[in-house]
């Protein structure tokens, strides 16, 4: 039998951790950030990072394993996610796999085999130096095949796809592979109307914990402004407000709420590609713990 993993997924502020966290507890589980920005020390509010207090004592892994000026690719996620469930089984304990990355969700649910194209440095070099929307334009220019998706609003991404284009003249669709591990993926979502409000709270208590304080202090720490504007959302608008790009504080607010919705509603567009997903609100706790029971069983 194969060992059984669970996936918390959904958009963003839906209630994807707490939900992990309460199903860590009940079944002996310990939890895997699938974020690609939670990596980073320091980022934290910005991330919506779970902090000491809300893990209640649970094993959170892939949080704080890199500095901001670090790359961290979806292959080096899923080299170190598959060695994070090995060790979590190894101990007896069920991995729960949480986040609302869904390319990384992805080499993990289903193994895909990446490419291996080696760092251009020369070219990244070059692709630095360029806006988001000239990168973009770069990358209509290569051939690509039917059913590749690209995350444009993320220039590290971005310049990755270029360079594999580069590499091999085309952009070609990821493979799936046969997996070790069998999963159980549950989606959590919300009424437009619900999620729409709970980002906007949830930005609002983010700007009064000091989430522009953790911006400023990340430059002080030498994470350049075009860095912090390549990590995208939070860190991207903050950074052109601390440089005077964006005038007032309720530009800043109305910008990255819009932002951030455009961001949910992207997630939503990718996870609703997976039929293998099942859906629930997030006050239905006792349906999904029902569906987990009888999914260890098994």
């Amino acid at each position: 039998m194969k060992s059984k993993v669970i996936v918390i997924l959904g958009q963003t502020a839906v209630g994807k951790t707490s939900l992990a966290i309460s199903l860590a507890q009940k079944y002996n589980g310990e939890v895997i950030s699938a974020d690609s920005r939670q990596i980073y020390k320091g980022m934290n509010l910005g991330t919506g990072k779970v902090t000491e207090e809300e893990a209640q004592g649970i094993p959170h892994h892939l949080i704080d394993i890199k500095n901001p000026n670090d790359d961290y690719s979806a292959e080096e996620f899923q080299r170190d996610a598959f060695q994070k469930i090995q060790e979590i089984i190894s101990r007896g304990k069920i991995p729960i796999i949480c986040g609302g990355t869904g390319f990384y969700i992805q080499a993990i649910v289903d193994n895909i085999s990446f490419q291996n194209v080696p760092a251009n440095k020369k070219l990244r070099e070059e692709l630095e130096e360029k806006s988001i929307e000239e990168l973009q334009n770069i990358l209509a220019n290569i051939p690509q095949e039917e059913g590749v998706k690209t995350d444009t609003e993320n220039k590290r991404r971005l310049i990755r796809a270029i360079e594999i284009g580069t590499y091999f003249g085309k952009l070609s669709c990821v493979q799936a592979q046969e997996s070790e591990y069998d999963f159980l993926q549950i989606g959590l979502k919300l009424p437009q109307e619900t999620l729409e409000q709970k980002i906007k709270t949830r930005l609002e208590d983010r700007f009064k914990e000091g989430m522009i304080e953790e911006v400023e202090r990340l430059h002080k720490e030498e994470i350049s402004w075009q860095r912090l504007e390549s990590l995208g959302l939070e860190y991207k608008h903050i950074a052109l407000y601390l440089q005077k790009e964006i005038k007032t504080f309720e530009e800043l607010k109305e910008i990255l709420f819009i932002k951030i919705r455009q961001y949910a509603k992207r997630q939503m567009t990718w996870f609703k590609r997976d039929e293998r997903i099942v859906w629930f609100s997030p006050n239905q706790i006792s349906s999904i713990k029902t569906l987990v029971s009888e999914y260890l069983q098994k």
